[in-house]
């Protein structure tokens, strides 16, 4: 299980986007072995660089277990890409970078 303990109470910034089917392209069959269904799931999180493959691996997990259990929807109709950014890459309002190191 992913641990989200370190992550700030106030850190939940989502945007969802629900596309018709025509707006989504991919194969149905063979990727990596894996087949999809009409019912895939596209996931994108950008979050701050220097995570381990561990725990990339666990986040992915975690992921496509939870929304399983949750909804019964197949794991591998949930498909996770990750994308790591510098903690300066952020700008949470006021034109200020809130996570640069302070001067």
């Amino acid at each position: 299980m992913v641990s989200l303990s370190h992550v700030p109470k106030n850190d939940k910034f989502q945007i969802i986007s629900r596309h018709s089917a025509d707006e989504l392209v991919y194969l149905t069959e063979g990727y990596l072995g894996i087949d999809y269904t009409s019912n895939i799931v596209f996931i994108q999180v950008t979050w701050n660089s220097g995570r381990t493959i561990d725990v990339k691996k666990a986040f992915y997990k975690a992921i496509a277990d939870g929304i399983h259990a949750k909804t019964g929807l197949r794991k591998e109709d949930i498909w996770i890409s990750l994308v790591d950014v510098a903690r300066e890459d952020w700008s949470f309002g006021n034109g200020e970078m809130q996570y640069a190191p302070k001067e």
